[in-house]
């Protein structure tokens, strides 16, 4: 059976990989270059598809850049260093991007005949995205029940999977590393360097996950 997976090339799309290929699904992962400021994960996302022995790895060009308003699409604005469990919404948060993401998905797992579409989108420690919710992946597979040929006119259901909504970081690397994720070829920091800053939001929380598991995180950061 076929699964689309949104693979970004960090952890926790790596370990939600690492959960479609535990269920014996033929695997079709999408990656986005939206002109991220840390494109860098693009090629940690080759390298993982490769990993898993995708069927195929397709990559998309979206400029979202040219829509700005987020750290990661703007590079006149800074990536904060900050608490990642402040409640508000910070600059890294990309206008709509879950939502432009799994259009893309939906539409590709339509055209796949796949009845399943992976993200590794979390509720639990995450840094306030509103497209991150549970409550934002109900509404989008209430929509994709009726936006596509497939679901609208066929019947046929295509599901929105979302295995590390309600597990902690830690949770999530422990499971990784049952599943035998490959770590060391992910990518998480925010401003894309050869090295991890280990000060934004996304590696704060990945050393944290890492720590509170026991393990060491195999990629290297900066001094």
């Amino acid at each position: 059976m076929k699964a689309v997976i949104l693979l970004s090339g960090g952890l926790d799309s790596t370990v939600c990989m690492a959960v479609a290929k535990s269920k014996n699904y033929d695997l079709y992962p999408i990656s986005f270059n939206y002109h991220q400021r840390h494109s860098i994960e693009l090629e940690s996302a080759k390298k993982v598809a490769a990993f898993f022995d995708a069927k195929r790895h397709l990559i998309i060009d979206t400029n979202m850049n040219q829509i700005g308003g987020s750290a990661l699409t703007d590079k006149s604005i800074n990536v904060p260093d900050r608490d990642p469990d402040t409640e508000d919404v910070p600059v890294t948060y990309v206008p709509a991007r879950n939502l432009i993401f799994l259009s893309y998905a939906l539409g590709y797992a339509e055209v796949l005949g796949a009845p399943y579409v992976y993200i590794g989108v979390n509720a639990v420690d995450y840094s306030g995205y509103p497209d991150c919710r549970p409550e934002f992946i109900k509404k989008f597979q209430d929509l994709a029940d009726f936006a596509t040929k497939a679901t609208a006119a066929e019947h046929k259901k295509i599901k929105i999977e979302t295995p590390l909504q309600n597990l902690s970081k830690k949770d999530i690397v422990l499971l990784g590393t049952k599943l035998k994720a490959p770590f060391a070829l992910t990518r998480s920091c925010y401003n894309g360097g050869e090295k991890a800053c280990g000060h934004c939001d996304s590696c704060k929380l990945r050393l944290r996950g890492f720590a509170e598991a026991g393990l060491k995180d195999p990629i290297e950061y900066m001094e």
